[in-house]
């Protein structure tokens, strides 16, 4: 089957029924109630202890672990839903307190879509766009990664749109994945992503209207950031942007402010990524698909009804048990991940304009040792005093 030609967004992907996606499926939470994945969640999830190896140091788990605090220890956005930071509720108190019953009235959408893109750059996201909440990318059921609690998640009526929000991760980090060092950038992201969608939310609340902030609970993020114009799907299994590739975090907030969609756009992803197939050379588990788009799942951890690259999502989580943290390979290795500059530009150009050059593209990337790893020691040894 074939996605619709002239499908926007999502939509040029989806083939069949899309199923609301019970959160219990994902990988990052099987390990908790499936009793053959517990030990490869123990690996992930249990202490871990520094070796005498490049990246897996004491300072290198120190780093790392103090870039995730404020999501792990605050935050619960890898959690649970309703919770910590992401709280749907969550009161205004103290300072941001205002009088009861006010309610800015919004005459002009588009100009209010603005000033919230504004408002969440200003507070730490990178990129911002906005879609109409498509309710099929909301979890049917909702899983506690503490306490296995699985239940059926319903959100209110009302909430008509969905501000995304992107966090560009550190680049040179990054290239030093799988280690710890790269896990620190993505931590930082986590914790980035939690800070600015909790005050985007209250600043909405303030205004007199409701806002739920979302990392990765409550709704699946990459498909509404593909809705919000944010990019497009990767063979990775990632949103890829024009601006930084794979290399950001995304968090969201839902919310019944009256608000203007942004288009969705494209700019060459899917017709490069059927030529490059870097990732899936990179990646350790091999978990990345090398041939053609499908709509078969590998397993429970895929969602139906798509035409896409899925992750084996297994392999890949069992990697991450015997690295003992995350793994960044599919992202350090994409070709779109390159920092801006005049070269790097020219090529963005030429992937949108020119797709029969990709696989020239391709070969360049290769030749300049672009998606090699690189030594965690260069960042300790380029932080200036």
């Amino acid at each position: 089957m074939k996605a619709a030609e002239t499908g926007k967004g999502t939509a040029k992907y989806i083939v069949g029924e899309v199923k609301r996606f019970d959160q219990k499926n994902e990988m990052f939470k099987r390990p908790r109630w499936q009793p053959e994945l517990r030990e490869l969640g123990r690996k992930v999830y249990g202490p871990v202890y520094p070796k005498d190896k490049d990246g897996h140091t004491l300072k290198d788990l120190a780093f790392k672990n103090a870039a995730w605090h404020i999501e792990t220890g605050f935050a619960h956005g890898t959690i649970i839903h309703n919770s910590g930071m992401y709280a749907w509720d969550m009161k205004l108190v103290g300072v941001s307190q205002v009088p009861p019953g006010l309610k800015l009235e919004v005459d002009d959408p588009a100009k209010m879509s603005q000033d919230i893109k504004e408002v969440a750059k200003f507070f730490g996201a990178s990129q911002v766009g906005i879609c109409e909440l498509d309710r099929r990318w909301v979890y049917s059921h909702s899983f506690h990664m503490r306490t296995r609690e699985h239940k059926e998640l319903e959100l209110p009526e009302g909430y008509k749109y969905a501000i995304v929000m992107v966090f560009e991760m550190d680049y040179e980090l990054a290239k030093t994945s799988p280690t710890w060092v790269a896990e620190g950038t993505e931590g930082k992201g986590y914790s980035m992503m939690a800070v600015t969608a909790t005050m985007v939310a209250q600043f909405i609340r303030g205004l007199g209207y409701k806002a739920i902030p979302s990392g990765n609970d409550t709704a699946i993020s990459i498909p509404l950031a593909i809705d919000a114009g944010l990019g497009e799907l990767g063979r990775n299994g990632l949103l890829i942007t024009p601006q930084y590739g794979p290399l950001v975090r995304i968090s969201k907030v839902l919310t019944d402010l009256p608000l203007v969609p942004d288009e969705p756009i494209e700019f060459g992803v899917t017709q490069y990524c059927e030529k490059c197939k870097k990732c899936a050379k990179y990646c350790p588990g091999q978990a990345i698909l090398w041939g053609e788009r499908t709509t078969e799942p590998n397993n429970i951890s895929n969602a139906s009804g798509e035409l896409k690259w899925p992750i084996d999502a297994e392999r890949c989580f069992a990697f991450w048990a015997r690295n003992e943290g995350s793994c960044m390979n599919c992202i350090r290795a994409c070709p779109f991940n390159k920092p801006a500059g005049w070269l790097h530009n020219i090529v963005r150009w030429l992937v949108k304009h020119t797709p029969w050059l990709d696989s020239l593209l391709v070969k360049m990337d290769d030749l300049f040792g672009y998606g090699k790893q690189a030594s965690a020691k260069i960042f300790w040894n380029n932080i200036v005093a």
